[in-house]
């Protein structure tokens, strides 16, 4: 099996691209398939977020892009700052991983979310697209390249217990099968 456990800070082409969700690419150990269907381990530094475009390189030399995969992510789209505002605070309040620009407010789809949202007197649209939240003010990587000396507040949920597969969505037609890696002492 490939393993990565070096992140690039010099752009050099790339041979491969990982495809991961969000709550993948917030993951430091994990195993999981490249776009081509090989299998890698990644064995990363903790507390950091892999963005979409981030550089890695793996233990046989080659180059490997991050590609932000898509998946269900609910949209907010208001030309007026003070309810784009409210819309995220009442988020943030809640730990939610946000996606801010100009005029719109994306977060990770959750019908719950989307009913205050909604309650707030915005609309929400449901999309299938990449996923990139603020990386927030105790972030380790805030995604320019700077890291700051502090860590993640923002909860990853657990996609599967340790030893244990699931298939999460990705982009184009890569499908990644997702292990814990590497494994505690479970005979595995």
């Amino acid at each position: 099996m490939l393993t990565v456990s070096q992140r690039l800070d010099h752009v050099l082409p790339a041979s491969a691209q990982l495809v991961l969700t969000y709550d993948l690419r917030c993951k430091s150990r994990l195993r999981t398939v490249l776009s081509t269907g090989e299998e890698v381990g990644l064995v990363l530094e903790r507390g950091q977020v892999l963005r979409g475009g981030d550089l890695l390189l793996a233990d046989d030399g080659r180059v490997i892009e991050v590609v932000a995969a898509a998946e269900t992510v609910s949209t907010v789209a208001t030309d007026d700052p003070r309810q784009l505002a409210r819309a995220s605070y009442h988020l943030g309040n809640r730990h939610v991983p946000l996606q801010i620009e100009s005029s719109t407010l994306s977060y990770q789809h959750d019908h719950v979310l989307d009913d205050m949202v909604r309650g707030l007197g915005l609309t929400v649209q449901v999309l299938q697209t990449a996923f990139e939240p603020e990386a927030g003010a105790y972030s380790t990587n805030t995604g320019d390249g700077a890291h700051l000396h502090a860590h993640s507040h923002s909860p990853a949920p657990i996609l599967a217990k340790p030893g244990r597969t699931t298939t999460v969505p990705a982009a184009a037609s890569a499908v990644s099968a997702v292990k814990y890696w590497p494994p505690a002492n479970r005979g595995e």
